[in-house]
């Protein structure tokens, strides 16, 4: 799956539990009016109840459940970015521009997308990590 769906599902479903969900909502139901014209409101139907199932999982502190409710957006992306490999820009603009923005900073994190690619040929090392690395022993 491409990270910035992973990225954009995730960020969504944690943006929903924030103040700023409204405008995160409109800016992703507009990414639907623009994609999938026919299915914007529809869309914007089930982020609202999507929102209040977000909403008793935190409460209940069942981290489960919003995972899943992420996961089912990510499928969601991902078919629509298979079916148009250009909507990988306006993702990344929308997790970028309106729902990390909303998150908690301690959440900012899990919404990022990271992409490492590495060759590694004879004795060579490789070192990759997407935060903190620290490398004892010789």
């Amino acid at each position: 799956m491409d990270p910035i769906v992973l990225a954009a599902g995730t960020a969504l479903v944690g943006a929903m539990a924030t103040d700023a969900w409204q405008q995160a909502r409109a800016a992703t139901v507009d990414l639907w009016r623009r994609m999938r014209p026919e299915r914007a409101d529809g869309i914007g139907a089930e982020l609202d109840v999507l929102r209040g199932q977000v909403l008793a999982a935190r409460e209940d502190g069942d981290t489960d459940t919003e995972e899943a409710l992420a996961g089912s957006w990510r499928l969601r992306l991902h078919e629509l970015l298979r079916q148009d490999p250009g909507l990988a820009a306006e993702l990344r603009r929308l997790v970028d521009e309106h729902l990390a923005p909303a998150l908690p900073d301690g959440e900012r994190d899990r919404a990022r997308s990271i992409v490492m690619k590495a060759e590694a040929h004879d004795s060579a090392r490789i070192y990759m990590a997407g935060g903190d690395q620290h490398i004892t022993g010789a």
